[in-house]
């Protein structure tokens, strides 16, 4: 057989073997083209079945016990599930059974639900989700969390717009808001996923945090609310928004009561802006004159010092309890004079084994307040958020009001930053007689000197808000000893105490 017959051979011989694997595949083809649903999860081909009820049945059937424990109707397929329609000829199907089961494998079912997303101004903190089932257990939650900072019955009265008028003296609610974006939307929640159904549970999550577990303390004989509060760094109010049945911090505990003393620290920012109007001391100056007839140990009090009274009208916002150090005054009227205390004092003093007469210089105990009046303690000696507040804040006088020495001394520190920190801004440390120290920090301006000697009530510079301050105030502190040196912090009232 030459060439040309094998080639014509081998042609024949292809030629048939196409024809015999076309007729197989016609054979094999569906007469007309066929549905199916593909299924895919998270874009991974499961395969195709016939009817797509069917899978969404068995789906709702073999996890009935997710419908069991969230008292659900429906179960649905895990997020990133899809199922598409499609047109075919090839008629190999995949059994439901064997698409569940490995779906069952792959990832967890979902239910219908919300995804509640807290964000928040601080680019820097990551957001905050919350899931539920049903939305009013998140808008009861966040309800519980606003009355725990705010009395019900006002709450209420803001709500309904019906809130009582002030009369002399009194105060109303004008705004209230949350700091962060607070957003709800729908969604198929993963089963694995915390899910809050119980709306006390998450208002415990709401204040408290990641670990809203309480902490018990038994009450003691002599504990006040203000003892166990400062021990457990807490601060007063505090306390009680964690003890929301204890209504006031001069509240009678007994002895064996449990009180919670577990630090909130709320996922959200709860701010509300007041208008007060009320009435304030106005302090009395103390007059002192010298007698050198008499010995030192020698005092009389010729004139008892009475408290005036200031009514004063201002705007307050608090966040999450805490009042802001941008409060400011609107207005005031003086309702009563303060009357000056007046005392004698002897001025004669030892030499030797006796006494003789002479100029005796009283190196002084009167502090004075370290700004104008009237004004606003906007946040007290007393722990924040687990920190303790070293000093207080003192506001309501205006930027660039002036700031007073508290007693005569030495100024160790004038400028920015230095001994205390950049954080107080532009600041003054004046060193006492006594071994005191008062530092004067977030100031507009400085107008003393390391070195230079300054008298009670002398100008030391204005206020503002420099350093790490959220508004226009004064950081008065007292410390017995040097300051962040080994010096002991004590509340500045005290220095006020008669």
């Amino acid at each position: 057989m030459n060439t040309r017959n094998i080639i014509l051979c081998s042609l024949i011989t292809m030629l048939i073997s196409i024809l015999i694997f076309v007729m197989g595949v016609i054979e094999k083809r569906p007469d007309e083209a066929i549905e199916v649903y593909q299924v895919y999860l998270d874009g991974k081909k499961l395969g195709a079945i016939n009817n797509e009820d069917e899978l969404y049945n068995l789906i709702n059937k073999e996890q009935s016990h997710i419908k069991d424990n969230y008292n659900v109707d429906k179960v649905y397929p895990p997020n990133g599930f899809n199922i598409t329609k499609e047109v075919t000829y090839n008629n190999q199907v995949s059994d439901v059974k064997e698409i569940y089961n490995e779906i069952k494998e792959e990832k967890p079912f979902t239910i219908k639900g919300y995804i509640i997303t807290i964000k928040y101004a601080d680019e820097n903190k990551k957001p905050v989700e919350i899931k539920v089932l049903d939305k009013q257990v998140f808008l009861n939650a966040l309800n519980n969390l606003i009355t725990s900072f705010i009395p019900a019955d006002k709450y209420q009265a803001y709500l309904d717009d019906n809130q009582m008028e002030i009369v002399d003296t009194g105060s109303i609610i004008e705004n209230i808001y949350f700091e962060e974006n607070i957003m709800v939307k729908d969604a198929y929640i993963t089963t694995d996923d915390k899910i809050y159904t119980d709306e006390q549970e998450l208002s415990q999550y709401l204040m408290f945090g990641s670990n809203p577990t309480e902490e018990k303390y038994v009450v003691n004989q002599g504990d006040t609310i203000a003892k166990i509060a400062f021990n457990h760094q807490l601060n007063e109010e505090e306390f009680l928004i964690a003890n929301p049945r204890i209504k006031s911090v001069d509240s009678l505990l007994s002895i064996g009561q449990e009180v919670n003393i577990a630090l909130i620290n709320p996922l959200v920012t709860l701010s509300y802006e007041m208008h007060i109007v009320e009435d304030v001391d106005i302090d009395y100056e103390t007059e002192t004159t010298y007698d050198e007839n008499q010995y030192m140990t020698y005092s009389e009090v010729t004139q008892e010092g009475v408290k005036g009274i200031n009514r004063i009208t201002k705007k307050v916002k608090y966040s999450n309890g805490e009042e802001n150090q941008g409060a400011f005054i609107v207005s005031y009227e003086t309702i009563k004079q303060p009357q000056n205390e007046k005392i004698i004092k002897g001025s004669k003093r030892p030499v030797g084994g006796g006494y003789t007469t002479g100029t005796y210089v009283d190196t002084g105990t009167d502090w004075a307040w370290p700004t104008n009046s009237p004004y606003i303690l906007s946040s007290p000696f007393a722990y924040r958020w687990g920190k303790l507040h070293e000093g207080m804040d003192i506001t309501g006088t205006g930027f660039g009001s002036p700031i007073y020495a508290a007693l005569d001394g030495e100024v160790v520190n004038a400028g920015y930053g230095g001994m205390v920190g950049s954080s107080a801004g532009y600041n003054v440390v004046i060193k006492h007689p006594n071994g005191y120290y008062t530092v004067y920090a977030h100031m507009s301006s400085v107008g003393v000197s390391v070195g230079d000697h300054v008298s009670r009530r002398q100008r030391i510079g204005a206020m503002g808000k420099s350093g790490f301050a959220t508004g226009i105030h004064l950081h008065f502190a007292v410390y017995d000893g040097v300051p962040y040196s080994g010096g002991r912090p004590f509340n500045p009232l005290e220095l006020w105490s008669k």
